[in-house]
């Protein structure tokens, strides 16, 4: 019973709101007083019921809340005729719960949106031995799955048969494809870059990356920053308090309607809404715009930031690897070029489509005689020629000539990080390819708006050469940059940046590699399709991993931590206030009290709400 009339609030809110006005509308067109007073009785009884069962349910556990000091209210009302004043001070008090209530669905319906992102379908062996696509939801562990190519991988896995190359740059944040076989693991939500394998279910549904970040948030809503928890304990004495001033008040002026008002005016009802709505409506914000953020608790740290450290791969790069630098040595080289695609056509090295994509169209010839030199690269005759493509070494087994331009060039490119593809036609070399992962476009943009937002100190830490941390720090204009770095070596840093130099350090990173640090971090942030392991040890996710989400993260926590306070300053002064004209002035009673203190729930809500819409200006 009890369960279904508060099921019903919203509803009674609304009837109540209807009676009420009646009862004013017959009073000034009709003067008739039964009909107004009727109207508002029904009202008061219809309303206060809701609110008597949650005063009725917050004392079976010892907790005197605003809904008992609102009972109290209304049945003193009652008792001394005052229906107007129940009246309205019950609907007040039942619609400031529907807008809390209505700033929280919001919210919560914006995280669902987002986390619809995992793959939704997967080819499933049936009884019969053929594949059908079925739900991920109806994929159980022990099913045989088929994976073909460009395909998400739809659950964690182990490969039964087949051979691919799957980009993992979302698990373990490596930039080159893994060559996967029989044996090899699978990890949700990684593509099959080229290849078809069929693999068997090792984890499913909520064990999947994307189904625990959905459980986080919820955990994220449920949880409750310092401050809430400092104002839990206050208005758990605060309510008795007022009961007592309340007591006092009527004992010695013996003013039914003076002690009953203070009831009204001393529920601190702005306070105990006004910091949860801006927490719910800040990680609601930040679910919209994907950045999921792991309660309320992170806020705080998060918004006095002052240094953040990146991981390379994968975080302030690409993780898809790309022709970055090449150089052409004497004719024909179209032709050269030709051949290349012709050879890196039959190849499944992760280098290959890199390269193809770097030449383009062009015209293709017959590919004859192909030998893969282990740990070199292939050697292939098209239309009559000999082609060798690979590293230098490959180059020196087929006694290709490097003059000292080419010399050169070669150790300019490694020095700077790249992947070198040589190619020579019959002896001689003709093309010079240096791949390498690329920065992520605007990245430079975003670090100069976490400047602005007031980071002090922008360092990278990598497990890639030094030079190649160096062009990219040059490039990024990072503060520090330190290259060869192990993951115990990355923690130990972060370490030492947190209690030596006392600074409050968020850690940015995806791959298994970096959880220490991430856990380790005062914030950590992972990008969002990285591991479920980083995912798990960080206070942050960046959907999709898209790096332009971590300035608006950044702004989103500095202003919700601004309203937040703004919301504890309006709600504390307008109690002050009531409560001082209550004493000092004449023309304050319960229905003005209540309409003001309503007026301030208002408020809070929607200055909490304001978080809904906010946007990084810069």
């Amino acid at each position: 019973m009890q369960k279904n009339i508060l099921k019903k609030k919203n509803l009674i809110t609304l009837i109540s709101g209807i009676l009420i006005a009646i009862a004013f509308t017959s009073k000034w067109t009709t003067g008739t007083t039964d009909i107004f007073i009727w109207s508002l009785v029904i009202a008061s009884i219809l309303g206060a019921v809701p609110i008597v069962i949650q005063a009725y349910q917050a004392l079976r556990v010892k907790v005197v809340s605003i809904d008992v000091l609102v009972t109290i209210a209304i049945a003193g009302a009652f008792l001394i005729q005052n229906f107007e004043e129940s009246a309205i001070v019950t609907f007040l008090f039942l619609f400031g719960a529907y807008l809390e209530q209505r700033t929280l669905n919001k919210t919560r319906s914006a995280i669902k949106e987002l986390t619809e992102m995992a793959p939704e379908s997967a080819l499933k062996q049936m009884e019969n031995g053929e594949f059908e696509e079925v739900e991920v939801d109806d994929v159980d562990v022990g099913d045989v799955l088929l994976v073909k190519t460009g395909a998400k991988v739809p659950v964690d896995g182990t490969v039964l048969t087949g051979e691919g190359s799957i980009n993992e740059s979302s698990i373990t944040g490596e930039s080159i494809p893994v060559g996967k076989e029989k044996g090899s693991n699978v990890f949700a939500g990684t593509i099959l870059d080229n290849g078809t394998i069929q693999i068997i279910a090792d984890r499913v549904g909520e064990d999947t990356t994307f189904g625990k970040i959905i459980e986080l948030v919820e955990e994220a809503q449920d949880s409750k920053s310092e401050a809430e928890r400092f104002i839990d304990r206050f208005s758990k004495y605060y309510t008795p308090a007022v009961l007592v001033i309340a007591f006092i008040v009527w004992l010695f002026s013996r003013n039914v309607e003076l002690a009953i008002t203070i009831l009204v005016l001393g529920c601190p009802g702005a306070l105990v809404i006004g910091v949860p709505v801006s927490n719910v409506a800040g990680i609601g914000n930040g679910a919209r715009h994907g950045v999921l953020l792991k309660g309320s608790e992170v806020i705080r740290d998060f918004s006095r930031l002052d240094t953040i450290v990146f991981d390379k791969t994968g975080t302030l790069t690409v993780g898809n690897p790309s022709v970055a630098e090449k150089e052409y040595y004497g004719d024909n080289i179209d032709e050269a070029l030709g051949y290349l695609a012709s050879v890196e056509r039959e190849s499944d090295h992760p280098l290959a489509k890199a390269v193809l994509e770097e030449i383009g169209e062009t015209p293709l010839g017959v590919v004859e005689n192909t030998e893969v030199v282990k740990g070199g690269g292939i050697v292939a005759s098209v239309n009559g020629h000999r082609i060798a493509v690979g590293n230098v070494a490959l180059m020196e087994r087929e006694n290709v000539e490097l003059n000292e331009k080419a010399k050169a060039d070669v150790a300019g490119f490694e020095k700077k990080g790249n992947s070198l593809v040589l190619t020579s036609v019959d002896g001689k070399l003709k093309v010079l390819m240096g791949v390498r992962d690329q920065i992520r476009p605007g990245v430079k943009g975003e670090l100069l708006k976490l400047k602005k937002l007031g980071v002090k100190n922008l360092i990278m830490l990598s497990g890639d050469n030094q030079g190649t941390v160096d062009v990219v720090s040059h490039e990024l204009g990072l503060t520090e940059a330190h290259g060869n770095m192990l993951p115990e070596e990355k923690s130990a840093y972060v370490k030492k940046l947190i209690e030596e130099e006392g600074q409050i350090v968020a850690f940015v990173g995806d791959g298994v590699n970096d959880s220490p640090s991430l856990a380790l971090a005062n914030i950590g942030i992972a990008m969002g399709n990285g591991t479920d392991v980083a995912i798990e040890t960080s206070d942050v996710v960046l959907m999709n991993s898209d790096f332009s989400r971590l300035p608006h993260a950044l702004g989103l926590v500095k202003a919700t931590a601004r309203n937040m306070k703004q919301n504890i300053v309006i709600a504390v002064g307008v109690v002050l206030i009531l409560l001082a004209s209550v004493l000092f002035s004449e023309w304050m009673n319960m229905s003005i009290g209540m309409l003001v203190h309503e007026g301030s729930i208002l408020v809070v809500i929607l200055n909490g709400m304001r978080l809904l819409k906010y946007k990084l200006r810069y």
